[in-house]
């Protein structure tokens, strides 16, 4: 205990005799962690939105108005038996007759077009929504089969397969972009901190090869630069979260428009606050510790 705490003393020394280069290398982590939670905000707010276009997307299969009953309840049972369908949702042909005025309400050529023709020539839709997008396909072949031909009208896919491959495109690539940059950051994040930390090792050079020679051990030695390591990585962790806090609910206002969610991206935070602050604060502490003893191997050969 009284080598732990002259350890703890020693690295608070070194702290305050090299407060300069210590906020330096505190400064460091913080945008390095900075940039890692904004590709995590990034990231997702990208979900958020597929998600999003994802719950808009369906496939609405249309009946003939001849189709009867029990060829429809048919219908609906096959496609309910799929495991890839979540939601199934019938409209009647009154049902859609008043959606198509309701969309037409302001073109009175059209409605009156309608009215001339006195019944209602519109059949009932099937609307269809999946797990993802991707299982749309899955569907709309097993309603491509000779039986369904004479009373399946039309179905939307061909409407929504590009937005679906849009989708897909777009979750991939910003998915290799975030990979890259982060990858990017952390190397950078590896050199910088590593040259800080010989910068601080060097100034005590003659101090660390005095102690080698009175017969302090390494343990001794590098104990000052793993409790630096370890406070560096809290101020480091804690300043990056409240920041992200500040900014979260700056943005919210602005993210609650877009996606109709209040406190979207504080509420994303806080939720994951224990999961986020434990997993930045091991990395930047298993880095920190790692340029530390990389750094310190040339002072411990006395």
């Amino acid at each position: 205990m009284v080598a732990f705490l002259r350890v703890f003393k020693f690295a608070l020394q070194d702290i305050w005799r090299n407060i300069s280069l210590s906020l330096m290398t505190i400064l460091i982590l913080v945008l390095m962690l900075l940039s890692v939670n904004m590709l995590l905000v990034i990231r997702v707010l990208t979900e958020e939105a597929t998600n999003s276009v994802k719950d808009q997307i369906d496939v609405s299969v249309y009946f003939d108005h001849t189709a009867t009953d029990k060829q429809i309840d048919e219908v609906k049972n096959y496609v309910r038996s799929f495991p890839e369908v979540t939601e199934l949702t019938f409209l009647s042909r009154e049902e859609v007759l008043q959606q198509f005025k309701d969309n037409y309400q302001y073109n009175p050529e059209i409605l009156a077009s309608l009215n001339e023709l006195g019944d209602n020539p519109l059949g009932p839709t099937l609307v269809v929504k999946t797990r993802e997008p991707s299982d749309y396909k899955k569907v709309i072949a097993a309603l491509n089969v000779p039986e369904y031909e004479h009373i399946i009208e039309a179905k939307t896919f061909e409407d929504t397969e590009k937005a679906i491959e849009r989708i897909h495109t777009i979750t991939t690539q910003v998915e290799r972009f975030t990979l890259i940059l982060t990858a990017l950051f952390a190397i950078i994040a590896f050199l910088i901190i590593f040259n800080t930390v010989r910068v601080a090792i060097y100034t005590q050079r003659v101090e660390i090869s005095i102690k080698k020679l009175v017969g302090a051990t390494n343990w001794f030695i590098r104990g000052p630069y793993v409790i630096e390591s370890f406070l560096f990585s809290v101020f480091s962790v804690i300043t990056t979260f409240l920041l992200m806090l500040a900014s979260s609910r700056f943005l919210d206002p602005y993210i609650a428009v877009v996606f109709n969610r209040n406190a979207f991206l504080t509420n994303y935070f806080q939720s994951n606050i224990v999961f986020l602050l434990g997993c930045q604060f091991f990395a930047v502490l298993l880095l920190t510790v790692l340029t530390s003893s990389l750094a310190m191997r040339k002072y411990l050969r006395v």
